[in-house]
């Protein structure tokens, strides 16, 4: 018989592919697949088309692209990379899009309605290889190109890439996003797009290989502290906490979290802590080749943490060939305490934090005084004192003057004046003591200062809500939430923001979005009775009534004198329409609470229903 015969032809193949297309689409499902339709119908497509090439496959967010031609293959690639670089102007930088664009020169092979072939298989490896918003090019394309475009080609030598043979030439165009050496201009929201002309580096969340669970606050301090040290490198882009912690338990390949990083190296590790004694395992993997560069493990005493702490910031900052300014190297060395002890009060003070209950607000308290009596001069402890201290004053009544509350934040800012959370907790202080006018001005200080600071993010749209700057609000909880995805809260109240702008379908989306980050919050903490009475208004709000009463009533069940759960309870059941019961609790709730809950009530859309009832205009007048 003969072998049946297959068309074949030889063409310029573009491979080009989304970076960190899962982290988009985590962030915002509805407003990512949006953004990409109209990258698509408004660049993507009409370059291909203008050049004279033809999509031929298109894989969710990955394309395959045949020209004719190796010269308007890569005319088409450098206008997508252009143009996309425009379009990201004015855009926070993790909501930029960013292509990885890949260029070969082979053999196509057409079966049926697929398409196979070594061309497109080094094309796609390629494109793999690629910084985000650069192109990788084959031998064969730079050969070909030679001289006949503005572009300069920088040599990556031969790589071994997965299910090619034989190792592949590589070379990186420039199309003037190198050669400059310059970082993009800053966006009008105070970010800056992530530089092609720096190595490029995940910090992945330290595993708690401890005997105890509990320890994982630790470990999480330990990464916090390497990414923070690295940050301070002129010469390295490094990845924020917040956005690789999205990958904080999760198992999967290093070079399938590289690519949804967009990120050309990745740092893992684990730390066992026991008593006074640590073992801290780190290692430094080249995500394209997924090669070791460097390996170190650490037996010391817990006294030595952040010694070792530098010793695996110079490590990778030496690995990757990057020069260390002095001032670099001096912010490396400068410890945040000199007392590990009270370094240690201080993430366990976090973690209690977390969990926003009385109880649990009292406890994170505690631990942030400790600190401060073991380290007197420890910044952050009274930045967290103040916050803890404003949170009880306001939601569950606590008599605590303001006067200590700002007394506090005017410590934490006398040690460390550039401390965005310190300006942060003094703008939270200031809100609760009537300040309001000052209050604007210390959450705009603290966003000057570090426009990704969680807390200045969401304290400050907590306040807009309670102004009723409701479009003010959504930007500031929608930066929360992308800074910190493990902030179940703000996408919670983005569905009560967004419902007060009248953009139901919107609040929809976010309320979609809380309930998959409380489900996931309640995986890890299932004490945690306030993300449970937060997920049942946004069930309640979806019209999923006996799931709403379900989680509410795990709610009320683990911490049921828990007042704060009891407001949440009653936006429950003014959502579900029982308004009676609803007033009931607020009837208690309303004379226990500070002046900035008091405002939340008044623009809280979770109590529409309430409003035109008789008792409502009693609520309000309810004493102070």
């Amino acid at each position: 018989m003969c072998a049946e015969l297959v068309e074949r032809r030889l063409a310029a193949i573009l491979a080009a592919d989304v970076v960190g297309y899962s982290r988009l689409l985590e962030a915002n499902e509805e407003e990512t697949l949006s953004a990409l339709r109209q990258h698509r119908r408004e660049l993507f497509d009409p370059a291909v088309a203008s050049h004279g090439g033809r999509i031929i496959k298109v894989m969710g967010d990955g394309f395959l692209v045949e020209f004719g031609s190796v010269l308007s293959a890569a005319r088409c690639a450098v206008e997508i990379q252009r143009g996309m670089l425009e379009r990201n102007i004015g855009i926070p930088a993790d909501r930029h899009f960013a292509f990885r664009i890949g260029l070969n020169l082979g053999d196509i092979i057409f079966d049926a309605d697929d398409f196979h072939g070594d061309g497109i298989n080094v094309a796609v490896r390629l494109q793999a290889l690629a910084d985000p918003g650069g192109i990788a090019c084959s031998a064969a394309v730079r050969h070909e190109v030679g001289n006949k475009l503005d572009l300069n080609f920088a040599d990556q030598g031969a790589k071994t890439v997965k299910n090619i043979s034989r190792p592949v030439h590589v070379y990186f165009a420039d199309w003037g996003n190198v050669a400059s050496g310059e970082e993009v201009p800053l966006t009008a929201s105070g970010h800056t797009q992530a530089p092609f002309n720096k190595p490029s580096v995940a910090i992945l969340p330290f595993a708690n290989i401890s005997n105890d669970p509990a320890q994982e606050f630790f470990s999480d301090g330990i990464t916090e502290d390497i990414i923070t040290d690295l940050s301070n490198v002129s010469g390295l882009f490094v990845l924020s906490r917040n956005t690789v912690f999205t990958w904080k338990g999760r198992s999967e390949n290093l070079q399938r979290i590289a690519r949804e990083l967009g990120v050309a190296y990745v740092v893992e590790g684990s730390v066992r802590k026991a008593g006074n004694h640590m073992r801290i395992n780190a290692e430094l993997i080249d995500a394209a080749s997924d090669g070791h560069m460097w390996a170190a493990r650490y037996d010391r005493d817990l006294t030595d943490i952040f010694e070792v702490q530098d010793e695996i910031t110079k490590a990778i900052v030496e690995q990757l060939k990057v020069k260390l300014l002095p001032e670099e190297k001096k912010a490396i060395e400068q410890a945040p305490t000199e007392s590990v002890e009270a370094y240690t009060h201080y993430l366990r003070g976090r973690e209690y934090y977390h969990i926003a209950s009385r109880s649990n607000h009292l406890m994170a308290r505690q631990s942030f005084a400790r600190a401060i009596e073991l380290d007197p001069g420890y910044a952050r402890a009274y930045a967290g004192i103040a916050v803890c201290d404003s949170r009880l004053r306001s939601q569950f009544g606590t008599e605590i003057p303001v006067e200590d509350i700002l007394a506090n934040t005017a410590m934490a800012l006398a040690i460390d004046p550039n401390l965005a959370e310190a300006h942060a907790a003094r703008g939270f202080a200031l809100a609760v003591a009537g300040n309001r006018t000052e209050a604007v001005s210390a959450f705009e200080e603290a966003l000057s200062l570090d426009a990704d600071c969680h807390e200045a993010n969401r304290y400050y749209a907590e306040f807009c809500v309670t102004d009723g700057q409701f479009e003010l609000a959504a930007t500031h909880f929608q930066r929360a939430m992308e800074i910190k995805p493990a902030d179940y809260g703000a996408p919670i109240m983005l569905v009560n923001v967004f419902r007060s702008l009248g953009q139901i379908d919107k609040a929809s989306s976010y309320a979609r979005i809380a309930l998959k980050r409380a489900e996931e919050e309640l995986r890890l903490h299932p004490e945690n009775a306030n993300v449970a009475c937060l997920g049942a208004t946004a069930l309640a709000f979806l019209g999923v009534r006996d799931m709403a009463l379900e989680w509410l009533a795990r709610a009320l069940a683990t911490d049921p004198n828990d007042i704060n759960i009891q407001y949440n309870a009653a936006c429950t059941y003014a959502l579900l329409g029982e308004i009676d019961r609803a007033i009931d609790l607020l009837e208690v709730w309303m004379p226990q609470v500070g002046i900035e809950m008091r405002l939340w009530f008044k623009n809280d859309s979770d109590l529409d229903s309430i409003r035109s009832h008789p008792r409502y205009s009693r609520l309000v007048e309810l004493p102070e």
